[in-house]
């Protein structure tokens, strides 16, 4: 197995992991680190906004974790050298993936207790930031879970979505080698889907994967059916992305049984292509999986019902997997690493009157936490 292939065989192998930085988060610095971390712990895939900023801060730590290869493998570490896969999000319409929250300070009472500052998973509400002079949601820390919203007291914070511009943006983020899409969609959205594909078609051949993501409501199995019949044939590997509560990964051990039963649902419907969860992933994640059987070795695919061994670029055409292939980590993984990251923000070098963040791999010491913290959470699939 080739660098090149080894994220289709964690695929295959049912071992699959993937880092969700977020469809909105364009924290520069932040996503190079999870990025580095990530990797050198043994992840799959990593999961960047469709922004040709945060695609090159991803490919900078890709870059820099092959030079970390030797160091990795000595401290006991798994990473060969092999890059994971670089995906990027798109939406066919409205979706809590692509949004920011938005408030003005200003009307914020004096004495407010400021819950939201506290609930902030991303640390992107802050209160009189003297270094920046700032109050208010700091825009590239924010990926739009939406916790601060109920949570004010006072009901003056709100949300501003997007919806992408593939005809616009695909050219672009395709001239910038990525390896993989995602596509956000939900029920009823067929036609919206259709106009987005059309779009993107002329890059789709591109690809090594292209996963669909959608959470679950009536009609769901159908709905997935008839994405599979307008997308079809595909080149690349397909992963069918299973939100069962999207950005919800890290408030507790209940939230991983939504995923679950999404997947288990999406397993039934026996849908060519693998089926991965998201949405609700935490460290509780593996272990339910484990003990419900649904995550093994994935069993022998062929395509075309030819009986040939199935080959990891291109879709299943019959005999679908009976488990799940892989698990996506979004704000539990970003969480997990977020002292490390807090510590780099605080750390500045001077350059010549220029302050600068530290880099990750410029600190040994917290390089190597970070990697370990990250590791805790891929080898709980990779230990399978």
């Amino acid at each position: 197995m080739t660098d090149l292939f080894a994220p289709l065989q964690s695929l295959k192998q049912g071992d699959w992991f993937k880092l969700i930085c977020g469809a909105s988060f364009q924290h520069l610095s932040a996503v190079r680190s999870l990025t580095l971390a990530y990797t050198l712990a043994g992840a799959d895939c990593i999961d960047v906004a469709a922004d040709p900023a945060v695609i090159a801060a991803a490919q900078a730590a890709l870059l820099v974790a092959r030079t970390l290869a030797r160091d990795a493998q000595k401290r006991g570490f798994d990473y060969k050298g092999n890059s994971p896969f670089l995906m990027v999000s798109l939406n066919d319409g409205e979706d809590p993936h692509f949004r920011k929250a938005e408030f003005n300070p200003t009307e914020c009472p004096t004495d407010c207790p400021r819950p939201c500052e506290r609930i902030c998973p991303a640390q992107a509400i802050i209160f009189n930031n003297k270094k920046e002079d700032f109050s208010g949601v700091v825009s590239e820390k924010c990926y739009g879970c939406g916790r601060c919203i109920p949570i004010c007291p006072y009901n003056i914070i709100y949300t501003s979505s997007y919806v992408t511009t593939p005809g616009a943006i695909a050219p672009l983020i395709m001239s910038t080698g990525v390896d993989a899409l995602e596509i956000h969609t939900q029920v009823g959205r067929l036609a919206e889907f259709q106009r987005l594909w059309q779009a993107i078609s002329p890059w789709v051949d591109q690809l090594k994967v292209l996963a669909i993501s959608c959470p679950d409501g009536d009609g769901m199995t159908d709905y997935l059916k008839a994405i599979y019949d307008l997308i079809a044939p595909l080149k690349s590997a397909l992963i069918w992305q299973t939100d069962g509560r999207p950005m919800s990964g890290d408030i507790g051990d209940g939230t991983t049984i939504a995923a679950v039963k999404l997947g288990q649902k999406v397993l039934a419907a026996k849908l060519p292509g693998y089926v991965q969860l998201a949405g609700g992933t935490n460290s509780y994640t593996v272990a339910k999986l484990k003990a419900m059987g649904l995550l093994k070795e994935a069993e022998r695919l062929f395509a075309g019902g030819r009986g040939e061994e199935f080959s990891p670029l291109l879709p299943a055409k019959s005999s679908p997997p009976a488990s799940i292939a892989g698990v996506a980590y979004g704000s539990y993984a970003r969480v997990l690493l977020s002292p490390i990251l807090d510590q780099l923000e605080n750390k500045e070098v001077s350059n010549t009157n220029i302050k600068a963040t530290v880099r990750l791999e410029e600190d040994d010491g917290l390089l190597w936490q970070a990697v370990e913290l990250a590791h805790s959470l891929v080898s709980q699939i990779k230990s399978q």
